[in-house]
C-alpha cells in the first residue's frame, strides 16, 4: 500500500505500526505477541522432529554412519528451508534462542529488534516446542518417550566446531540483512546448517532450543544431559562472534532516516503501511 496523504486542515492521524517487530533479517512481523511464540514453539518443533526423525529413519535403513548423515542433512535442509518460508512472515522464524538474542542485542538501541518481553516470550516457547518435536519423532517411530540420550559429545574440538557452526549462522543471517540479501533466507540458512552439518565436527546444532531438545531421545541425532552446558556455551560464544564478524565485515549500520517535519500548512505524508 503506498503512502496516504493528509490535508493540512485536518491532517490525517499516522496509523501505528502493528506489534512486530524487524526478525534480524530485515523483515517486519505484525503478529500480536502470542502467535509469534507459538510459531516459534511450532517452527523450532518441526525442526526438531525433522531432525530426530531422519536420523532415526536413516540408522533403520543403514549402518553406514556416512548415509545416516547424508541422510538427516538433507532432510534438515529441506525442512528448514520450508518452515522459514511458512512461518517467517509470522514470527522471523528464528527457532534459535542465539538468533533471537543476537536480534535482540542488534537492535535494543532501536525499534527494529525484538524487546525484552518478544525474548522472554521467544525463547521458552523455542525451548518447549523443541522437547516437543523431540517427544514427537521418538512416538512416531514407536521409541520409548522421554528417555535421555547417551550419545556424550564432551570434547573441546566439538565445542570448537560449535562455535565455528554459530558464529557462521550469525553472520550469514545479520549479513545478509546488511546487504538486502535476506529475500534469501529460506534458501542460504537451510544450505548453510546442511553445509555445516559436514565441514564442523560437531555436526552443527548451532542452536541452543535444539540442543536441549536432543537431549531427550537416546537416538542418532542425541546430545547427553552431561554435555548441554559446553555446547550451548560454545553456542554463545560463537553468536557473539558473529556478531563481531558482521561488524568487522560490515561495519555499523548507517543511522535510521527521520523525515524532516512538514512546515505550517504543508500535507504531511503517514507513514507506509506494511
Amino acid at each position: 500500500m503506498g503512502p496516504l496523504l493528509g490535508t493540512a486542515r485536518h491532517p490525517r492521524p499516522a496509523r501505528r505500526l502493528p506489534e512486530g517487530v524487524t526478525d534480524g533479517r530485515g523483515d517486519r512481523v505484525s503478529a500480536p505477541l502470542g502467535r509469534r511464540a507459538v510459531a516459534e514453539a511450532v517452527g523450532t518443533a518441526a525442526l526438531v522432529a525433522v531432525v530426530v526423525g531422519a536420523g532415526i529413519q536413516a540408522t533403520e535403513l543403514t549402518r553406514d554412519a556416512g548415509v545416516q548423515l547424508l541422510a538427516d542433512s538433507l532432510a534438515t535442509v529441506f525442512g528448514l528451508g520450508v518452515l522459514i518460508v511458512l512461518l517467517g512472515p509470522v514470527s522471523g522464524a528464528h527457532f534459535n534462542p542465539a538468533v533471537t538474542l543476537a536480534a535482540w542485542f542488534t537492535g535494543r538501541r532501536s525499534a527494529d529488534g525484538p524487546s525484552a518481553r518478544d525474548v522472554a516470550a521467544y525463547i521458552p516457547a523455542q525451548i518447549a516446542g523443541a522437547v516437543a518435536g523431540a517427544l514427537l519423532a521418538d512416538a512416531m517411530f514407536g521409541k520409548p518417550l522421554v528417555r535421555w540420550s547417551t550419545h556424550d559429545r564432551s570434547a573441546g574440538h566439538l565445542w570448537l566446531g560449535e562455535v565455528v557452526a554459530t558464529a557462521g549462522l550469525i553472520l550469514l543471517i545479520f549479513g545478509s540483512a546488511r546487504t538486502g540479501r535476506a529475500r534469501f533466507g529460506p534458501v542460504t540458512v537451510a544450505s548453510y546448517i546442511g553445509a555445516a552439518y559436514w565441514f564442523t565436527s560437531s555436526t552443527s546444532f548451532a542452536n541452543p532450543a535444539v540442543t536441549i531438545g536432543r537431549a531427550f531421545t537416546d537416538t542418532f541425532a542425541g546430545i547427553a544431559p552431561g554435555s548441554l552446558a559446553p555446547f550451548i556455551a560454545a553456542q554463545l560464544v560463537g553468536a557473539g562472534v558473529g556478531l563481531g564478524l558482521v561488524l568487522a565485515v560490515f561495519g555499523r549500520p548507517a543511522p535510521p532516516q527521520t523525515a524532516p517535519a512538514p512546515l505550517h500548512g504543508e500535507p504531511e505524508l503517514a507513514p507506509t503501511l506494511p
